[in-house]
This record gives structure tokens, C-alpha cells and sequence, in this order.
């Protein structure tokens, strides 16, 4: 029942950052403008925003194949090594895209 809730409210999340990611990325100039994107990876906000994003794709992807996974007879047995998997996965993503995103820096 929880990866049923994890599921729905990351969607939304989802929804809210896509949204923000379609209009502020691809909208405004009808094409991706690299510096305007670099300029707006220093901001701290963003940063924050791009986190966040981040953390709902990986939650809602990895519960998504966790679920795929355990539906499955034979991988139903083994649902403990499966879901350490995907936490292991999931947090090694996470930090690492995290890292990335909080060392961002304008090029010299």
C-alpha cells in the first residue's frame, strides 16, 4: 500500500516539475539555450528545484520497477534482495546526481 501512495504523490511531483522544467527550458526561446541554462544552475534555487526533481524521478522509477519486478513469480521470493537493490540504486543515483547538481559552476 505505500509504493501505491510513493507512486501517486510522486506523479504529481512529477507533474509540477515537468511543468516548470518545460516552461522555463524549452518555451521561452523555442530552443535550449545552454548559457541561459548555466546561468540558472548557480542559483541556489534551482539547485534546490533540480534536487527535488531529481529525487521524485529516481522514487517514482525505482518503486515503479520494484513493483514490476515482484509481480513476477520467481523474483517474488526474493522481494527483501530486491527492494535493497533498488535502495542501494536509488541513494547511489541520488548522491551522485546531487553531487553534480550542487557543484555546478558557471565555465571560466
Amino acid at each position: 500500500m505505500r509504493i501505491f501512495q510513493i507512486q501517486r504523490i510522486t506523479a504529481v511531483a512529477l507533474l509540477v516539475f515537468m511543468t516548470i522544467h518545460m516552461i522555463v527550458v524549452h518555451y521561452p526561446p523555442f530552443h535550449i539555450d545552454f548559457s541561459i541554462i548555466a546561468q540558472r544552475m548557480v542559483n541556489p534555487v534551482w539547485k534546490v528545484i533540480e534536487i527535488l526533481f531529481l529525487f521524485s524521478v529516481l522514487l517514482h522509477g525505482l518503486a515503479g520497477a520494484y513493483v514490476v519486478l515482484t509481480d513476477y513469480k520467481q523474483v517474488s521470493r526474493y522481494k527483501k534482495v530486491v527492494a535493497a537493490i533498488v535502495v542501494v540504486v536509488g541513494i547511489a543515483a541520488f548522491v551522485w546526481g546531487s553531487m553534480t547538481v550542487i557543484s555546478w559552476q558557471l565555465p571560466a
